[in-house]
């Protein structure tokens, strides 16, 4: 970004400031174009082109250099906020790497095949960005998780684990909303009108990127339980333990979320609190189980695991911003 210094002038009851030369002649702006201003508390942006974002493109020219991943690719191009994304081959691209392509698009939200033929792809973002809303998806994110994470806790105390075999494809899901999500919060970091949109400032942006990665995190830990149970040869005593220990997680998560997405302290307050309580219980049953002479190395595996989940789901009340009194 480069930064110009501009003296204010006044002209009758006007106060005026130049625009840089460079700046205007790259935009091909000339006097009556109207430009867009965003003011806050001590900044004022100026953004050209008001009728609308300029799509953009990137080319990625096929065969890729052998450290590199076709599917990679477009991926990040995707969470770079890029509209149109064009894959030229110089040959035939090969029918593998062709489906590789088509099932990544199954990933990305708003993303689709418009032109495709033996050696082309055109793949374009569909969605209007600023329809979007960061805080309905990250709710959307914490909702699947939270479905999970009961189906979990229910199969502690159930003879009927057939729903732990449908996490990894909800964690599918999670990934394709936390894709999206990032691909917005990178764009709103550089079209400030995007973010103006949402109603974001700087550090909601970087907040919301770092929420949703914690509940991306979450969701794959819950996954990596429900394998364990599906495998584990706990007693239905030990299970359980595990089941009363870790019932009362999802108050810690609803509480969470809601308190970020409304930014009410006094409920992060009340969630931060919770999870001091439940590691305070996992610290009583950790100390009694290791009194035992033979340790169930598989139960406290999944009792630290549960523990992740909940500190994941404190950390993002974490996040909501402390209020001070002047």
């Amino acid at each position: 970004m480069t930064k110009f210094v501009r003296r204010l002038q006044k002209i009758g009851s006007s106060i005026l400031v130049s625009l840089p030369k460079e700046w205007v002649e790259a935009n091909k702006l000339d006097k009556s174009i109207e430009v867009e201003l965003e003011t806050s508390e001590n900044t004022v942006s100026i953004t050209a082109n008001k009728g609308g974002r300029p799509s953009k493109e990137v080319m990625i020219s096929y065969p890729l250099p052998k450290e590199e991943n076709v599917v990679a690719d477009i991926i990040g191009a995707y969470l770079l906020g890029y509209d149109i994304i064009r894959i030229k081959g110089k040959t035939s691209i090969p029918i593998e790497d062709r489906e590789k392509i088509r099932n990544s698009m199954r990933r990305l939200v708003g993303m689709e095949i418009v032109e495709e033929d033996s050696s082309n792809f055109n793949v374009q973002f569909l969605l209007d960005a600023t329809t979007l809303n960061p805080a309905k998806i990250l709710k959307r994110i914490g909702s699947i998780a939270l479905g999970m994470f009961n189906d979990i806790t229910l199969s502690l105390i159930s003879d009927d684990r057939s729903n732990l075999q449908t996490l990894a494809n909800r964690d599918d899901e999670v990934d394709r909303q936390y894709f999206l999500l990032v691909r917005l919060i990178r764009s709103s970091m550089i079209d400030r009108r995007l973010a103006a949109a949402f109603n974001l400032e700087n550090i909601d942006v970087l907040d919301y990127r770092i929420a949703a990665h914690i509940l991306e995190t979450a969701s794959d830990t819950l996954v990596d339980i429900a394998n364990s149970l599906s495998k584990t040869a706990l007693q239905k005593d030990d299970l359980r333990k595990i089941y009363d220990l870790t019932k009362d997680i999802q108050n810690i998560h609803q509480k969470s979320i809601d308190a970020f997405i409304e930014q009410n302290r006094r409920l992060a307050i009340d969630a931060i609190s919770s999870h001091r309580k439940f590691q305070k219980k996992i610290s009583d049953v950790i100390t009694s189980i290791e009194q035992k002479i033979q340790l169930p190395i598989d139960l406290l595996d999944l009792i630290y695991m549960f523990e992740q989940v909940s500190k994941s789901w404190s950390d993002i009340a974490d996040l909501v911003k402390p209020v001070y009194t002047q």
